[in-house]
């Protein structure tokens, strides 16, 4: 069996190694996953295996052993596939049996043939998974993850297959590789043959999946495909995952880190030549349905390539200064999680320093906003998301570039994170929306298809008087149901369909916003920098990296603490609240008790508690009067404007 770094350079000689050793039982399968579990849990091992993320396309071997870290985009159809198939050589009929997982290209030696009858070949079914790159990934932490990779890659200046394949999966690629490849393999593409495979008259293509269609021989080829991201400027590969074990597990919108084998193979594209030019024989009409759907299911393998997973973990968060798992049974994140706990309070305390000054001097303003960025819906009932803490910081100073600039500083802090600018421009056109296309058998990303624990800061000072069409109006309502239900409904046309998620919204504006929010501050500045751009620069440059990198932890972690409240505080609790309602029965309501216990709440997580204390209690008790004190304040001083 392959030794040494074989695992990486070779993952498939790894796996004909256990499926020489036990033949058809599937137990060779198993043994597998195993394998690569024990590789990984090896010293710095992950570091050594190349990511797409971080390492370009070209540079990476075809069928070597990588990792992406991904949301998925889109679930496909099952599948089906070779899982094993015999091949009969031409001259001495001795049968080889071979494994069709993690290919998409069915192997031959020279002089044998695919035996399609064979009585020991199987069929099995695997899952097909959009990916993209984390949508609104901060620059931070793609930087933390480059620095960290160890793996030694060199740019490959061709590929040329070591044996005779033909493909056996029904969705290739289409043929917009470049001529240096076309021109490789022109010589496989010969009348009734593909290399040292011959076969009677046209190709005869291995039928896996239960529907097949020929592609349009009129595809116009010229247009740019679209990698569906759905945040604009994003960059990074787009990757079709194909999925063997336990995909149940997974929904659209979770975030995976996948390990597994790279499938770019050329051939593909040569085949779907093949497909294309037979297609063009048949009645259009007849190929018209599945052109688009071919088109965007079988995507060229230079644009978006394969992946064959072998492992495959959700994450949690997608900080890299943390520990990938936060598991109380972990040593290493137990470990990780009480070493930092230790030091928790001075963090806080150079947070909030740093926020007033970002906040133009306004220390209650930074207060709520640590609040906000710990905060997450730790639970759901009935269809009210506990723990959301949406913001509306009103009174940002207008004709400013400040709104732009504070974003700018969240972006430092959170791991992810997307600014919508709400004019009735973007209001009216954007689509914020995912919808299904029936043609294509795809989901259209929207705007608001984004991860859960991403910040989204919508920057309403932008806004103007205008009228909102139909689109407008319905982007309005998908963000206030964002805001209050954390859910986004997706355009099914027929139908709605509900996605949960866990979205910090932080909305800023110059009065009150038009968006509902769990709680409104107004931004008191102390000061008004002559040049916003220079203050807030400076600002960042003053920060140590170590310390930036501990308020990058702070946010991350505090989130992922557990939190309760003992009997005896719940009883002092109502107790306070009967004592408020008595003094101020007409202003205090049931919604602002939850108001207090949700900032207490994550007040007291702020200071590394996970119970509430009476001393905590009472602090959340002044923030919220100050708070309220103020919005009173500048309500008196300028009418109705709140």
């Amino acid at each position: 069996m392959p030794c040494g770094e074989d695992w990486l350079s070779h993952p498939l000689g790894i796996v004909q190694g256990f499926f020489a050793q036990n033949g058809v039982n599937p137990d060779w399968e198993k043994k597998v996953i195993e394998y690569f579990k024990e590789k990984l849990k090896e010293n710095n091992a992950p570091k050594w295996v190349p990511s797409l993320n971080e390492v370009p396309l070209h540079y990476l071997k075809p069928n070597s052993f990588v990792k992406f870290r991904c949301m998925i985009q889109d679930m496909f159809d099952p599948e089906f596939y070779m899982g094993v198939y015999e091949t009969v050589n031409q001259n001495t009929k001795a049968r080889v049996l071979h494994f069709g997982k993690y290919r998409d290209i069915a192997e031959c030696g020279p002089q044998q043939e695919l035996d399609l009858n064979s009585p020991r070949s199987t069929t099995a079914e695997r899952q097909t998974f959009y990916c993209v790159p984390v949508p609104g990934e901060s620059s931070w932490v793609k930087e933390a993850y480059v620095n960290a990779n160890q793996a030694r890659v060199s740019p490959s200046t061709s590929y040329t297959p070591s044996r005779h394949k033909r493909s056996y999966e029904d969705d290739d690629d289409m043929d917009l590789q470049p001529n240096k490849q076309k021109d490789q393999h022109a010589g496989a593409r010969q009348a009734g043959g593909l290399g040292g495979l011959h076969w009677c008259g046209e190709p005869k293509r291995l039928e896996t999946e239960a529907s097949s269609g020929q592609q349009l021989n009129s595809w116009n080829l010229s247009s740019p495909f679209d990698l569906n991201f759905p945040l604009p400027g994003e960059k990074g590969p787009a990757c079709l995952v194909k999925v063997y074990e336990d995909w149940d597990c997974f929904k659209v919108n979770d975030v995976l880190e996948l390990y597994g084998v790279l499938s770019v193979d050329p051939v593909l594209s040569i085949l779907n030549n093949e497909e294309r030019d037979a297609s063009a024989l048949l009645d259009p009409m007849e190929c018209s349905d599945m052109a688009e759907e071919q088109r965007v299911h079988s995507p060229p393998a230079s644009l978006v390539p394969r992946i064959h997973v072998i492992l495959a973990q959700k994450l949690q968060h997608i900080n890299p200064l943390l520990p990938t798992c936060l598991n109380k049974e972990e040593s290493r994140a137990c470990k990780f999680v009480s070493s930092f706990m230790s030091e928790l309070s001075p963090v806080r305390a150079e947070l909030l320093g740093f926020l007033t000054h970002a906040l133009l001097g306004d220390s209650l303003a930074a207060e709520y906003l640590i609040l906000h960025l710990i905060s997450t819906v730790y639970t759901r009932r009935d269809v009210l998301p506990l723990g959301k803490f949406t913001v509306n910081l009103s009174g940002c100073p207008q004709n400013s570039t400040f709104t732009e600039h504070l974003y700018r500083i969240i972006q430092h802090l959170v791991p992810a994170s997307f600014r919508l600018q709400m004019t009735i421009e973007n209001m009216n056109q954007l689509k914020l929306i995912p919808h299904k296309d029936y043609t294509a058998n795809r989901l259209v990303s929207g705007l608001l298809q984004l991860p859960n624990n991403t910040s989204l800061v919508i920057d309403e000072t932008l806004l103007e008087q205008g009228q909102l069409d139909t689109s407008g109006v319905h982007n309005v309502t998908a963000l206030s149901n964002l805001i209050t239900w954390q859910k986004v409904d997706y355009d099914f046309s027929y139908h709605q369909m509900e996605f949960p998620c866990n979205i910090n919204v932080l909305i800023t504006s110059e009065g009150r916003s038009l968006l509902p929010a769990d709680c409104q501050i107004h931004l008191q500045p102390q000061l008004i920098p002559p040049n916003m751009e220079e203050y807030m620069n400076s600002l960042l440059s003053a920060v140590l990296p170590s310390v930036l990198n501990k308020f990058r932890i702070y946010l991350t972690l505090l989130r992922f603490l557990d939190y309760n409240i003992s009997d005896d505080i719940t009883k002092a609790v109502e107790d306070d609240f009967v004592e408020m309602r008595k003094n101020d029965p007409q202003s205090i309501t049931a919604d602002d008790l939850h108001q207090l216990l949700v900032v207490a709440r994550f007040l007291s997580l702020s200071a590394g508690q996970t119970t509430l204390s009476r001393e905590r209690w009472l602090r959340a008790k002044q923030l919220e009067s100050s708070r309220k004190h103020r919005l009173q304040q500048h309500k008196c001083v300028n009418g109705n404007e709140l």
